[in-house]
């Protein structure tokens, strides 16, 4: 990060009223000890039912640096992140917990990290101060999200993350999405990586995270798999689909084909009802498919600039296009 440019700490808060003022001192002792002067600090306040908003007004009173907004009810952790990206002015963001268990001081090690040419840091827990309950549904997740999405990351759960604007600016966040930015990221281009950072006993207030939201989790799992495997080619995933239910009914008909005319009357067997069913919702799917891939025609962006990096001349057709790093 160059002495240029412009640092947002973006932080979603929902009821963090005992540990906020302690975690904006933190935030200014790394910022200074580091030599950065020129920052913001974002704090946007997801619902909170406790005086939250309250004490964000009084320090953004007190230090024009702290900039607060306020969602008219609990949207979620994605949604929060995502107006604070959205009104940050920073070319670089860091997202940070407001529960204290996020170090500041840790800062600066991701804004190094992210100069050796990386467009998004995120933060591995490796020793996490948790209950076992929680750090075996983390380890879990983990592991199940590695190994579908391909992504080789240790700890998808951490909000302590550093990246360049435009990749908030490029990615959708909505739902529990805030959890697969780095997954999102990758997909989209961008270069990813990973450090250990210290996770620190929660001081005050409660956990927001539970057995429903371990849930969501994996139900927006499916969503990113179709966002980042099938988002350009819808056809591929309902064809497949189809394809499968089609080769499943006819295998059912088939064999009581056989059975019919060797064994006798097969009216009562109840794959023959399966049979026909996926047979017919195979049509549906490859149909649906042919409808998708119609719609995105118009939806598609005439123009794919958005997903370049860099290129080595300007103006249509002048050069070939570059990686981005």
């Amino acid at each position: 990060m160059s002495p240029q440019e412009r640092l947002s700490i973006v932080v979603p808060v929902l009821n963090e009223e005992g540990t906020l003022r302690k975690l904006i001192d933190e935030i200014r002792i790394a910022l200074a000890t580091a030599g950065i002067e020129s920052y913001e600090i974002v704090l946007v306040d997801d619902g909170s039912s406790d005086n939250s908003w309250s004490l964000i007004k009084s320090l953004s009173e007190a230090d024009p640096s702290v900039i607060g907004y306020r969602l008219r009810r609990n949207f979620g952790k994605a949604t929060a992140l995502a107006l604070g990206a959205e009104r940050a002015t920073g070319s670089v963001l860091v997202t940070l917990d407001a529960d204290l268990q996020d170090d500041p001081s840790e800062i600066p090690r991701f804004l190094s990290k992210l100069d050796e040419g990386f467009d998004l840091v995120s933060g591995w827990k490796q020793n996490r101060v948790d209950a076992f309950s929680k750090i075996l549904a983390s380890r879990v997740f983990n592991f199940t999200v590695r190994n579908v999405t391909g992504v080789k990351m240790q700890d998808f759960n951490s909000g302590f993350k550093a990246a360049r604007r435009e990749v908030y600016t490029r990615i959708p966040l909505h739902g529990e999405l805030h959890r697969f930015i780095p997954v999102l990221a990758s997909e989209a281009g961008y270069r990813v990586a990973e450090i250990p950072v210290v996770h620190r006993a929660r001081v005050s207030g409660h956990s927001k995270y539970g057995a429903e939201r371990f849930a969501r989790g994996f139900l927006d799992l499916l969503t990113i798999l179709a966002i980042t495997r099938f988002g350009y080619r819808p056809g591929h995933l309902f064809g497949g689909l189809g394809l499968l239910a089609g080769v499943l009914g006819l295998g059912f008909i088939l064999y009581l084909m056989f059975e019919w005319l060797f064994f006798g009357p097969i009216a009562n067997r109840v794959l023959l009802p399966i049979g026909f069913l996926l047979i017919f919702s195979s049509i549906q799917f490859i149909v649906f498919g042919m409808l998708a891939e119609a719609m995105l025609l118009h939806v598609r962006p005439r123009s794919f600039s958005y997903l370049l990096g860099e290129t080595t001349k300007s103006g249509f057709g002048s050069g070939k296009f570059a990686s981005r790093r």
